[in-house]
């Protein structure tokens, strides 16, 4: 029983009273929630200190989440009353985004609610109080543009006073100050205000300043603010502007390529602004991807390509490599964002030559390439489907990225613990896992046109590769389980014209290179027993029949035996299934001595070779080993 379950039984704390105080914080009802927790003064504190978990996963108390939704009276009501731990966290959700370790203090910074703030700083909340990510109050505030907060944080109370001591520059744990969040997000008056108290330009973890972080996020407003201040060099004004504008020729909701070239232009000006001191470019190694794009030298240069909106959507990613450099994070997001209107263009070589750059700098920089790999199985199905060549190359390169990424997630859960385990890191793997089959089924079709014996073996050194690693779904089905498996989820987006499950040749080309036929999900049902499974066994007849030959052939065991206490030939679920078993059906004396161990549950472990251990195992779920 958990500590929590305990108070209930101990002091009687229904789920239903428990729910009830927690939804008229939640809802704003002061007098209601008052009343109940009166009414049931012995346990009033352990309510208000209890974390309720809601619909969106947030683990708030009734304080946090009444100072999230703005509640003032029942923030006061709450800490006027009651004995409440006002520095509690709980885990609460902006957006997208999961912040834990949040005080109620940070959450009414982080939703914009002034009024919350003042009451809970004046009940003494700490205001440097830091999230787990090490946020802070001020820094919320700073990032949902709310001046009026950051002031009032930044006067209120004497802790947060810059000038006595407090650091504006103390960094989250990307390295981002309050001025990074607030030059990134555009707010101008915040970044006005920070400087005053004597904020300095810091680089974060990706060695970009907060005019760094303006102009990639497209903020003209606080880019020209702040090359307008005396401490920018030179230099660093022109690569802000050049920056900027590659930016705006990029940028997937803030596109604009005339703002694009203007502010290209004046930072080409500014270079050449002094005759005797020119600050010309340099000349970086050209990107294939970017089609070899040499960047612009002179004025006359760039206003050669002004009309030109490719040369200028290039120009502009060759600026952003040079300027933030392949190591940091943000260079992937144009390229996709340019690739992906290749194809909505039908541009599909270009596309995919953009997205592989993309890939590989991810990859790179251990960037987590899932949505990556989804995406190349999409385009490649949709190219396959409108009749489109595809290279086999490129298809050969992805499902080799895909093979590292499965063995980076592999190694990641493997080293997880408890305490960092995130449910996250099996998702991403089961994504990948199905990104790779939908990229195998592509495979097998490019496969049966013209390619060369070496690519083929390539293709069979990887798979090779990949069945070595075992990766598995959280049900414990591998590869060729889902191969095999109608209810494999098949993605929506083009990707289901192409795949659809079972796949013999997929399961075919994952068995020549060493699936194992007789491995276990967690039901402990082999590939043979999820085919029999299958309901359509009469429209797709051959598909079933070819997988079921195959497995056999290739070893599986026809009398192996799942968790409830099943054979193939009992799990099947059609009489077609059920003749194509019995025709096939060549039980060994080898066998049959297994079953009968599995059957009396007789010792076995430390008895029989090793080799014998695994093989008795397989057929029949008693637990009796030795």
């Amino acid at each position: 029983m958990t500590e929590v379950e305990e108070v209930i039984v101990k002091k009687k704390i229904t789920p239903s009273l428990r729910d009830r105080v927690y939804y008229a914080a939640r809802d704003g009802m002061a007098i209601t929630l008052f009343s109940l927790l009166y009414e049931n003064k012995s346990v009033a504190q352990d309510l208000l200190d209890e974390h309720f978990i809601d619909d969106n996963n947030q683990k708030c108390t009734p304080l946090i989440i009444a100072a999230k939704n703005g509640h003032d009276k029942v923030v006061k009501t709450l800490l006027s009353n009651f004995n409440l731990n006002v520095e509690r966290e709980g885990t609460v959700k902006f957006d997208k985004f999961v912040v834990e370790g949040a005080s109620a203090l940070w959450v009414a910074a982080g939703a914009g609610n002034l009024n919350v703030v003042k009451v809970l700083v004046k009940h003494g909340a700490n205001v440097n109080h830091p999230t787990r990510a090490n946020s802070t109050p001020l820094r919320a505030a700073c990032f949902v543009g709310r001046l009026d907060i950051v002031k009032y944080l930044m006067n209120h109370n004497a802790d947060i006073h810059i000038e006595k001591g407090a650091d504006p520059n103390e960094k989250a744990k990307c390295g981002a100050t309050a001025l990074h969040f607030a030059a990134e997000c555009g707010h101008t008056a915040i970044v006005k205000e920070i400087l005053k108290y004597g904020a300095e330009f810091v680089k974060n973890k990706n060695d970009m300043t907060p005019l760094t972080a303006a102009a990639v996020a497209t903020k003209a407003e606080v880019v020209e603010y702040l090359i307008s201040l005396p401490n920018i060099t030179k230099q660093e004004k022109i690569e802000a502007l050049e920056l900027l504008g590659a930016s705006f020729a990029n940028d997937k909701d803030n596109y604009c390529l005339q703002k694009a070239y203007f502010y290209l232009h004046i930072a080409m000006e500014m270079r050449y602004s002094d005759p005797n001191d020119i600050i010309r470019k340099p000349r970086c190694p050209p990107i294939p991807a970017y089609e070899n794009c040499i960047e612009c030298q002179t004025l006359q240069d760039l206003e050669a390509i002004k009309r030109n909106q490719n040369a200028l959507h290039m120009e502009s990613l060759t600026i952003w490599e040079r300027i933030l450099g392949r190591l940091n994070p943000e260079i992937p997001n144009p390229v996709i964002f340019r690739g992906a209107v290749f194809a909505d263009d039908a541009r599909f070589d270009r596309c995919i030559e953009l997205w592989f750059h993309a890939l590989n700098l991810k990859q790179l920089n251990q960037v987590t390439v899932t949505k990556d790999l989804l995406r190349f199985a999409q385009v490649f199905s949709q190219m396959l489907h409108a009749g489109v060549g595809i290279s086999f190359n490129y298809v050969k390169s992805v499902l080799a990225a895909a093979v590292t990424e499965l063995e980076r997630n592999q190694e990641k859960v493997k080293n997880s613990n408890p305490k960092n385990y995130n449910e996250d890191m099996m998702e991403d793997m089961e994504n990948n896992i199905y990104s790779v089959l939908y990229i195998l089924v592509i495979v097998t079709k490019l496969m049966k046109k013209n390619i060369s014996k070496l690519e083929k073996f390539e293709i069979h050194q990887l798979l090779y590769k990949l069945n070595k690693l075992n990766v598995t779904t959280r049900e414990g089905q591998s590869l060729l389980h889902l191969s095999v498996n109608f209810q494999t989820p098949v993605d929506d987006f083009h990707t289901n014209h192409v795949c659809k499950f079972p796949c013999a040749d997929v399961a075919r080309l994952l068995m020549r290179c060493g699936a194992d036929v007789n491995s276990m999900d967690n039901e402990r049902n082999t590939p043979l027993h999820i085919i029999v499974s299958y309901q359509k066994p009469v429209s797709d007849f051959m598909t079933l029949h070819s997988i079921i030959i195959r497995l056999i052939e290739a070893g599986a065991h026809m009398d192996t035996v799942n968790s409830s206490g099943k054979t193939p030939f009992d799990a099947a679920t059609t009489g077609v299934a059920s003749i194509i078993l019995q025709t096939q059906s060549k039980i060994s004396l080898k066998c049959m001595a297994a079953r009968v161990v599995k059957n009396y549950d007789l010792a076995y472990q430390g008895q029989v070779p090793k080799s014998l251990e695994s093989f008795i195992e397989l057929h029949g779920p008693g637990l009796n080993q030795g």
